[in-house]
């Protein structure tokens, strides 16, 4: 991409209403900007970035053998009345009716839809266990949204629904999204903690967060500096029938491994074990060898959108983003360091520029009019990996200078060996 071509909408100074790091550099990047209160247009670099989040997040489902579906945003209120989560819900469900006067609402989630479709597709316990899942819009209406897409109201997640014949199958289940769980955390390239959870609104009996650690997450968490043992804070007090988390730093693991150490995280995924919670309510039954069968069920989310602003909470410094190169909307940006009119410079640049493409190498090539130092600037808020700077020092060397985004460090590379150096920096 040329940055000619692209919707380039960075600015310098730092949003009124934006209370937190990845608020503020969101709107700064040129990722986001708000339509109303917790609602977001995604510009294309931030689509991009969120894009690759879906994508490592479809290809470990896939690989976990979950299949892709997608269910709809409106929902009938009466599948909310059926599960018996219509009251329970509270105001978060935005409820509306048609021109007949029939009742909707825009799902915040999709338990009731997907049990309601399993009951008319799943009829035998030979097509069990299976597991469906979308990347898809949510909404919840918050009385209070903030932190930009780290907290809104219309969000992307990815939710996920396993069918299994007995207790012990979605045991297994649950242990097979959990490891692919743990491979997209780490494709992310964020660092994170899984830890034990309360199942809230959801139902069911075991369930596990995956946070990010960052100092501006609203959960406090605590975990074994000797094992992976990690727990919500405010849950190990309730078990230990402690009064203050604050109290929990440098005690005994309960796992009787190290000791204990505190760290906030932002919740970015969690898995859930349903049993029969929503099969029984909807009388989902599979004909078995002698008897219909009641499925039990798992459930497991992740939010796509929020994983882009986390990623920025843990990973930025008074320039701007810091990507993971995972999450980087470009791997690489070439900046054309010249004056207006420096033909041959220019020239150098599209060489290099279709050498990456070539390559398959994501590459935005900075060829405005803007002054260098500009250039420099935006591409640092924007946080891509690797810049190379073109200017006359690199014609007049036959070298490319090289700067790496998350440590600032310079690199000279003959355009021969540019190639197998940015496959080392990745």
């Amino acid at each position: 991409m040329k940055a000619s071509n692209l919707i380039f909408a960075t600015q310098r100074e730092n949003p009124s209403d934006a209370e937190i790091v990845s608020h503020k550099l969101m709107i700064r990047a040129g990722l986001t900007r708000q339509v109303s209160s917790g609602i977001y247009n995604w510009l294309p670099t931030g689509k991009k970035v969120l894009h690759k989040v879906e994508n490592i997040i479809r290809e470990e489902m896939n690989n976990a053998g979950a299949q892709e579906i997608l269910m709809p945003m409106v929902q009938p209120i009466s599948l909310w009345e059926e599960s018996g989560r219509r009251n329970q819900y509270g105001p978060e469900l935005l409820v509306f009716q048609d021109r007949h006067e029939n009742e909707f609402c825009l799902g915040p989630t999709h338990e009731e839809v997907i049990t309601d479709l399993c009951k008319n597709i799943l009829t035998s316990y030979k097509q069990l266990p299976i597991t469906l899942y979308q990347i898809q819009t949510k909404f919840r209406d918050e009385i209070r949204p903030r932190f930009g897409v780290m907290r809104s109201r219309e969000f992307v997640m990815k939710d996920a629904y396993s069918f299994d014949l007995n207790q012990e199958g979605l045991d297994l289940t649950y242990k097979n999204i959990r490891e692919a769980y743990l491979k997209i955390f780490q494709r992310f390239g964020l660092d994170y903690r899984l830890v034990k959870a309360d199942s809230g609104a959801i139902g069911g009996s075991d369930s596990e967060e995956f946070h990010v650690l960052a100092d501006s997450g609203e959960d406090l968490l605590a975990f074994s500096d000797k094992s992976d043992y990690a727990i919500n804070a405010e849950l190990l007090v309730e078990l230990q029938e402690d009064q203050d988390p604050a109290s929990l730093e440098g005690k005994d693991s309960p796992d009787g491994k190290g000791k204990l150490k505190l760290k906030r995280g932002i919740e970015a995924g969690h898995i859930f074990k349903l049993g029969k919670k929503y099969s029984e309510s909807f009388n989902l039954k599979v004909q078995g060898d002698k008897e219909n069968i009641t499925p039990y069920m798992g459930c497991y989310g992740i939010g796509a959108s929020r994983i882009v602003a986390a990623a920025i909470e843990q990973n930025h410094d008074d320039k701007g983003i810091i990507w993971p190169n995972s999450l980087s909307p470009y791997e690489v940006a070439i900046v054309e360091a010249n004056p207006k009119g420096k033909e041959d410079i220019s020239a150098k640049c599209g060489e290099i520029y279709n050498q990456l493409i070539e390559n398959k190498i994501d590459v935005l090539w900075e060829n405005t009019d803007k002054r260098p130092g500009v250039k420099f600037a935006d591409m640092e808020l924007i946080g891509i990996p690797v810049m190379i700077i073109i200017g006359d020092k690199a014609l007049e060397s036959n070298q490319l200078e090289l700067k790496i985004r998350k440590d600032e460090k310079p690199l000279m590379v003959s355009q021969e060996d540019l190639l197998n150096t940015l496959k080392e920096l990745n």
